[in-house]
């Protein structure tokens, strides 16, 4: 969405605003948006200033959460429908057996500035051996937390690997997607 200055100080936003019982450090929040720690110092100091953002310190660590302000619930919206559904989809998708989680489709497209209009849904691939149960309950709760349909399909791990003879999984490779959840092997 065009109206941020940039994705880091959006993906920055959704941090924060989509966990509003949460306090995150300078640095987690510098490791989550890839940016430096310094870069980190400016943009907070700015939506503190601008009431968007609330900090505390709790011995040398500076806290930072979502400030209880006007502003924040429809700037919490906006940041919903234009950042969230990484975040959402990862922690929804997380489930026992799935190895990757990827959004892909036109979500996607639009993540990556690809034009277009604005997405009516969410398509998502689960790498992994998951119950179609799950599955399709953690879509009903990422829907309910975004606001729109997401669409869920699996494809397994070997399949994800070598996509030769599946239609979908090679054309979800060949556009733009994005991966959203990664198991870390044992």
């Amino acid at each position: 969405m065009p109206i941020f200055r940039s994705k880091a100080q959006a993906e920055l936003l959704a941090r924060v605003l989509l966990h509003p019982d949460e306090q995150f450090s300078l640095t987690d929040l510098a490791e989550h948006t890839g940016v430096a720690l310094s870069t980190m110092h400016r943009e907070v100091a700015q939506l503190i200033t601008a009431g968007i953002f609330t900090d505390r310190y709790v011995g040398r660590t500076r806290l930072i959460s979502a400030a209880d302000t006007p502003v924040v619930a429809p700037l919490r919206h906006l940041v919903m429908l234009a950042y969230g559904p990484p975040q959402v989809i990862a922690e929804e998708f997380a489930l026992v057996g799935v190895e990757k989680v990827v959004i892909f489709g036109s979500w996607a497209a639009r993540y990556e500035d690809q034009p277009g209009r604005q997405p009516n849904d969410i398509d998502v691939l689960l790498v992994g051996e998951v119950s179609r149960l799950q599955m399709y309950t953690a879509a009903d709760l990422a829907s309910e937390r975004i606001g729109k349909p997401v669409h869920p399909v699996v494809c397994s791990a070997q399949v994800w690997a070598n996509p030769e003879g599946d239609v979908l999984v090679s054309e979800i490779q060949k556009s733009p997607h994005l991966t959203v959840f990664e198991r870390e092997a044992v």
